[in-house]
């Protein structure tokens, strides 16, 4: 055993000793980018693949070919990887635009839906990015339903948008 393989072996021990936290340090760390995974085994075997690579060095020329061989043959990927998720803000200037499909069954930003639920009169405006009610900003017209009935509803049925039939 050599003295290299000595020090990997303790920095093995080192990360199976590491929270989720610390592991997602390391990654940040080796990889030079954020991990999206909050999947220890995960992180722990990619950051271990990581430091054992770079103790032993880089692929033999031989291993080099053949990934390129395989490279060239495989599809190429044709979309992005999604963004990381970043909380959830109540403004309507920090929500994304709705769906083209959802924008097109909407009325237009400003319009005031109203109905009659339980006797009490229920209004939301819509809004460019959203609908609000009571104050309170919503992602969706099914939120303010189900902050108005307590149970979920489609929102465009309940505010008479739609009729549950299409005929």
């Amino acid at each position: 055993m050599t003295a290299g393989t000595k020090g990997v072996e303790q920095t093995l021990a080192a990360l199976g000793r590491m929270t989720l936290g610390q592991l997602r340090e390391k990654y940040l760390e080796l990889f030079g980018e954020p991990t999206r995974s909050g999947n220890r085994d995960f992180l722990f075997k990619r950051i271990a693949w990581r430091v054992q690579s770079m103790a032993e060095g880089t692929l033999s020329e031989r291993a080099r070919r053949r990934a390129e061989e395989l490279a060239r043959d495989a599809d190429i990927r044709t979309t992005l990887p999604r963004l990381p998720k970043q909380s959830v803000a109540t403004s309507p200037l920090a929500m994304p635009a709705p769906k083209e499909t959802a924008q097109d069954r909407l009325p237009i930003p400003g319009t005031v839906l109203t109905r009659k639920y339980r006797g009490k009169h229920v209004e939301t405006k819509v809004l460019a990015y959203g609908f609000e009610y009571e104050g309170q900003v919503y992602r969706s017209l099914s939120a303010v339903a189900k902050a108005v009935t307590g149970s979920h509803w489609n929102g465009h049925l309940f505010f008479g948008l739609t009729t549950k039939d299409k005929r």
